[in-house]
């Protein structure tokens, strides 16, 4: 091996962790603050007496304003680059976090939580920082950069639940908001790495990726004045079985997910265990799905991505009915936390390289982001149905029943998809 060929390697690896490590960081702090929410309902609740449903139905509100803006602010940094979306999401958090304890009214925690904060989240989220990543990075590293950007948002959670938590307990639940507002400003200096709009080095031109050995995606537009139209993309995009197989399967993983942050203390609450359960437990998930994410990202380089899928869902069906007849103690929480929280927002990488595979990357802020919404439209009836469950019969039992049917129908959706088989690629010297 030459020293130019060393050099060159050496340079281009550089330059994708140069990428890579901010996004990450950005996803951490935009999720971390996200997905500790649920912390906040019982001390919401005391405050302002505003009730579980309405407390629900906000953060029910958030969950689908989250994936809403995902695609549109996909579409801003498409056309505009990714750094002004992600500067304006982190003002946006920051604003919406330290606003809510100001407001003392379902709607006001509607225009806090639900819609300012959330769609700030949206704006640094996946789609905008994978869409960011993905147009820049060889085809071979796209997987395992998906994996470790939505490894970052795992360890925010993992991160912020026990220090929210504990913020709550000795600080109260207002200064705790505050915090949470101060750190998501950190998101700021960040956005500014990835400032860089061309694509990263190659480590070796001579050795031909996948991507350029093979034919355009079957979903793609063709190259030409077609090619530069996003309408064009969206609609063949929406003519594709595939790609509606996709949103249907990630609408129940929204569910899932937004059933369980926004209600898991709850849960844990009606078993009489103590706060710091439901905190230890959703820093579990959160580093459990490190492990999950890194792995799904580096699996999707070997593995047709729906079979991954496929598996992880199934695997949901059969926890969830697992904890349901299980001792509800404090260890039974912390087994199940770390068992569903290696499937927790694993389903990302897998995902978006579906969509990837089927579209190209061009658009993949956008694609990505409208299959974010429709895992967020889930996530909105996952996260007011709980509080509909619990107000009306006093436990989440119908809700984990559905979880667990869900689960079980997301893993069929996924066999269908017509996902290219994988081609080895030439070896590189």
């Amino acid at each position: 091996m030459s020293t130019d060929t060393t050099a060159g390697k050496a340079a281009a690896n550089a330059a994708i962790w140069g990428l890579l490590l901010p996004a990450a960081a950005i996803l951490m702090v935009t999720m971390g603050a996200r997905q500790v929410s649920g912390l906040f309902v019982s001390p919401l609740n005391t405050a302002t007496g505003i009730g579980i449903v309405g407390i629900s139905f906000a953060l029910a509100v958030g969950q689908f304003v989250w994936g809403a803006s995902q695609p549109v602010f996909g579409a801003l940094a498409d056309r505009y680059g990714s750094v002004p979306v992600l500067v304006l999401g982190s003002v946006m958090v920051a604003l919406g976090i330290a606003l809510t304890p100001l407001m003392s009214s379902e709607w006001g925690l509607v225009f806090t939580m639900g819609i300012l904060t959330s769609a700030g989240a949206g704006a640094g989220s996946f789609a905008v920082l994978i869409g960011a990543t993905a147009q820049r990075l060889p085809a071979d590293k796209r997987s395992f950069a998906s994996g470790f950007i939505n490894a970052g948002g795992s360890m925010g959670q993992f991160l912020f639940a026990p220090i929210t938590e504990r913020l709550i307990a000795l600080a109260g639940w207002v200064n705790a908001m505050y915090a949470l507002a101060i750190i998501s400003v950190l998101a700021l200096p960040l956005a500014l790495r990835l400032r860089v709009k061309k694509a990263l080095p190659q480590p070796d031109a001579r050795a031909p990726s996948a991507s350029s050995t093979t034919a355009p995606p079957a979903g793609a537009v063709s190259h030409g004045a077609a090619a530069d139209s996003l309408r064009a993309q969206v609609r063949a995009a929406f003519r594709d079985r595939s790609y509606l197989l996709v949103h249907a399967g990630f609408f129940t993983c929204g569910f899932h997910i937004a059933f369980l942050i926004t209600h898991l203390p709850g849960e844990v609450a009606l078993c009489n265990l103590p706060t710091t359960v439901a905190g230890v437990s959703i820093a579990i998930i959160g580093l459990a799905n490190i492990v999950g994410s890194l792995s799904a990202g580096a699996l999707g380089s070997r593995f047709r991505m729906k079979y991954l899928l496929f598996w992880m869902y199934l695997s949901r069906a059969a926890i969830v009915l697992l904890y349901m007849m299980a001792p509800k103690t404090a260890l039974t929480f912390y087994v199940f936390a770390a068992a569903l929280g290696l499937t927790w927002l694993s389903t990302v990488p897998p995902t978006a390289g579906i969509v990837g595979k089927l579209f190209g990357v061009r658009y993949l802020a956008t694609l990505f982001g409208l299959t974010l919404l429709s895992h967020q439209i889930g996530g909105f009836f996952g996260a007011w149905l709980g509080g509909v469950a619990i107000a009306r019969t006093g436990n989440y039992e119908w809700m984990w029943i559905a979880d667990a049917v869900l689960a079980f129908f997301a893993a069929l959706v996924h066999l269908p998809i017509k996902e290219a088989r994988l081609r080895a690629e030439p070896e590189r010297i």
